[in-house]
């Protein structure tokens, strides 16, 4: 005898999809604002109405309340931690797309949903750790080293994540593992220094360690703040700060060890760079953005319009800095540019556009300006105020620049297009309503049955 659903059965059906979803975009650095709206398209695709659905940092929780005379429903996931890995959240965007165009129904895109979960990365780790290893390479190549400088940087880039990585297997908490990255870098700049290469230890350094700083954290605070999540935002400042402190630990460890032994580094400049020219710096953006993205498992489709983009924005940043703009004016634009062609880009590759956007502004993000400030605070500078307070004039910058971007391509709505869609937001992942994309799929058949995206 067939076992027949209740209602209830029902609603907590639709919620805990609702919920891993919102989990697994949350965890691959999709913005709370992405997350809670995509969250509130499956649920309403799948039917359900009174409901709500609330996101924060380590917690997802949806209510349904059926009438006021009633108590409400609730379910709540809590949010692990997982390796951001661009594939699954590419598959789970097309999953939310063809729920919502009536394509797939509950029960197929839990059961594709599931298959992702439980599946492995869709290329080998090894590979993975070469990425980084390039993306060191271009970062080298960005802040304007030498050869040195960059076959350093590669080297610490592989040594670190292998590092990391072996620590995260025995569940060591991720300030350690910063805090041994830092300790590595600028121990491996010690042993250069000490076979008396003629290298700029300050730059070393700084190339060295570009991977662990939090850059990207840092900018989607500002994301979430500018979206109206103020206490995500917070937790993810904090965690950009504590990550940040440990690698400032351990480069502070890495220097005393090397004053210990007698290695004489001379005076450190912390984050030091410098603009070098602009075609290898369109080239190092280009390797960076593109590794980037490889490293964390962005289809390989989506890896040369990555690059293009990156170098643009470098040399964009790169010119608009020339001009005397300021560091904050020079990334606003360099993402506005980002923000402008990103999305249609990400559409005909079929990528969530944050895929795009994060790989492309992985270059000019303000990790080192973080780790800046840290560092003189640290030393009793009151001067490092500065460069934090620098770190968020560029993560804003960065966030609002693409944010805007996007609100400037997006096609031109019909007059049925309310003001409150206009005003609920650019989406990084996923459609912006269920509703919207169904009438956009109709129109496109010529009847009332929708096509796939």
């Amino acid at each position: 005898m067939a076992h027949t659903h209740t209602p209830t059965n029902d609603i907590y059906r639709t919620m805990d999809l609702s919920l891993r979803v919102g989990e697994l975009l949350l965890s691959s650095g999709a913005g709370a604002a992405d997350v809670s709206a995509q969250m509130r398209n499956v649920a309403y695709a799948c039917g359900l109405r009174r409901f709500s659905a609330d996101v924060m940092f380590t917690e997802l929780a949806m209510s349904h309340q059926a009438s006021a005379d009633e108590p409400a429903l609730i379910q709540i996931r809590q949010v692990r931690y997982r390796e951001i890995d661009y594939e699954d959240l590419t598959l789970v965007d097309h999953i939310v797309r063809d729920l919502i165009a009536a394509e797939i129904d509950r029960e197929e895109a839990s059961a594709r949903l599931a298959r992702i979960v439980s599946s492995g990365h869709a290329r080998p780790r090894w590979s993975v750790t070469a990425g980084f290893g390039v993306m060191g390479a271009g970062v080298g190549l960005v802040l304007g080293g030498d050869l040195a400088v960059v076959l350093v940087a590669t080297v610490a880039a592989v040594a670190i994540d292998l590092i990391t990585r072996a620590m995260s297997r025995r569940r060591l908490p991720s300030f350690y593992q910063q805090i041994a990255g830092g300790l590595f870098a600028t121990l491996l700049t010690v042993a250069v220094v000490a076979t008396g290469v003629d290298v700029d230890p300050s730059r070393v350094i700084t190339a060295s360690i570009i991977m662990l700083l939090a850059g990207v954290n840092f900018m989607g605070a500002i994301q979430d703040a500018l979206t109206g999540f103020p206490l995500t935002a917070g937790a993810r400042i904090l965690e950009a700060i504590i990550a940040t402190a440990g690698v400032t630990a351990g480069v502070s460890g890495g220097l005393t060890v090397a004053r210990v032994a007698g290695v004489e580094l001379g005076r450190l400049d912390p984050g030091a760079f410098a603009i070098s020219a602009v075609p290898l710096m369109a080239v190092g953006g280009a390797i960076t953005g593109a590794a980037y993205a490889f490293s964390s498992y962005a289809p390989l489709r989506s890896l040369l319009p990555i690059a293009l983009i990156a170098a643009l924005a470098t040399v964009v940043y790169a010119v608009v800095w020339e001009r005397d703009f300021g560091t904050a004016w020079a990334s606003g634009v360099a993402a506005l540019v980002v923000g402008l062609v990103s999305y249609s880009v990400a559409g005909r590759m079929r990528v969530p556009a944050l895929v795009v956007v994060v790989s492309a502004v992985v270059p000019l993000l303000p990790g080192l300006s973080i780790y800046r400030g840290l560092s003189l605070l640290s030393d009793g500078s009151s001067s490092g105020l500065v460069p934090l307070v620098n770190a968020a004039a560029i993560a804003i910058a960065l966030s609002s620049g693409v944010i805007l971007g996007e609100y400037i391509a997006q096609p031109l709505r019909r007059e049925a297009r309310r003001l409150e869609d206009r005003l609920a937001g650019p989406r990084l992942v996923g459609p912006l309503t269920v509703r919207a994309h169904r009438v956009r799929s109709r129109r496109r058949n010529g009847s009332g049955r929708p096509t796939r995206p």
